[in-house]
């Protein structure tokens, strides 16, 4: 008794490949979100600046830039979430700085430069006499942004 028996035929569809495996490069991603909170930091102070007021929706977005560069660059590296979080504020109170800057430089009719020449002290209390609850909660809620960012972005 023989049987005829036939192998299946192959299928008409091909399996779906699996996806690439997730990388994580923390050199990159932090090189990524420095060069972007030393951008952001420049705007922002830009923007303080320009208007002579802080705009706290603003340091949301370094924040948000911050975090965003971190996660595009280095991908799913650990580390990377918190290094933004902490690169975040730093960025919202550099371009604080900055703007101050500006202000004193437009106000006295000297360069920027001439404000620097002078040094950190006077710019810190400077700082110190505008910052207010409000100042310390969006440093708060840049770092929040960064990192939230961060991790979705690297998904």
């Amino acid at each position: 008794m023989s049987q005829n028996f036939q192998p299946p035929a192959p299928s008409s569809y091909t399996e779906a490949m699996a996806p690439a495996p997730a990388y994580s490069s923390l050199g990159i991603g932090l090189l990524a979100s420095v060069v972007a909170a030393v951008v952001a930091a420049g705007v922002y102070g830009g923007i303080i600046g320009g208007t002579h007021h802080q705009i706290g929706y603003a340091a949301v977005g370094v924040g948000a830039l911050v975090g965003f560069a971190a996660g595009k660059a280095g991908g799913r590296s650990p580390a990377l979430p918190a290094i933004a979080a902490l690169l975040a504020p730093a960025a919202v109170f550099a371009g604080q700085m900055f703007g101050i800057v500006l202000i004193y430089a437009d106000e006295l009719q000297v360069s920027a430069m001439d404000i620097l020449g002078e040094g950190a002290s006077p710019l810190m209390k400077a700082w110190k006499a505008e910052a207010d609850p409000l100042t310390f909660l969006f440093l708060a809620i840049s770092a929040y942004a960064a990192f939230q960012i961060s991790r979705k972005a690297a998904a």
